[in-house]
């Protein structure tokens, strides 16, 4: 799947702030979770060539698991398509997943005697931001993994 749009000519962000951003409409079939994996993957390498940007391994292996986890809920709840954006700042990668389900999901607190359902804890606990928002058909979900080792502010 292409992407449905990308920006990365030279180093001048987006008025928003971003360096580079893809949009990616994944597909009904079970390939789904992998492709999106492997946008992910592909957007960081690109990014971090084109702009010379410092990305450490944990952001990495953070915005594959978060991409996988919010691809994973929108296939499991919510029929129809699965919409995700990707964008990029010198500071961080934010995950951005819209599926046609409006309901809300909830993040469980922890319970390690529970068996699954787990997605959206691990999602919350790896990101230094995470918005739900209801759109007018179903919902769009955020999550910022910033890009330096030290997930602390500095």
């Amino acid at each position: 799947m292409e992407p449905r749009g990308d920006s990365d000519s030279g180093a001048q962000p987006f008025s928003d702030g971003y360096l580079m951003r893809a949009g990616y409409a994944l597909d009904g079939d079970g390939t789904r979770i992998a492709d999106a994996r492997h946008h992910a993957t592909a957007f960081l390498d690109k990014a971090r060539a084109a702009h010379d940007l410092t990305l450490s391994e944990r952001a990495r292996d953070l915005t594959v698991l978060v991409v996988s986890e919010l691809v994973t809920n929108a296939c499991k709840y919510a029929p129809g398509p699965v919409l995700m954006e990707l964008r990029i700042s010198t500071e961080s990668v934010e995950v951005v997943v819209w599926d046609s389900d409006p309901v809300v999901p909830a993040v469980l607190s922890a319970d390690p005697s529970r068996v699954g359902r787990h997605g959206m804890e691990i999602v919350k606990a790896v990101t230094t931001d995470l918005l739900i928002e209801q759109e007018p058909v179903g919902k769009r979900i955020t999550a910022r993994i910033v890009l330096s080792d030290d997930p602390s502010p500095a």
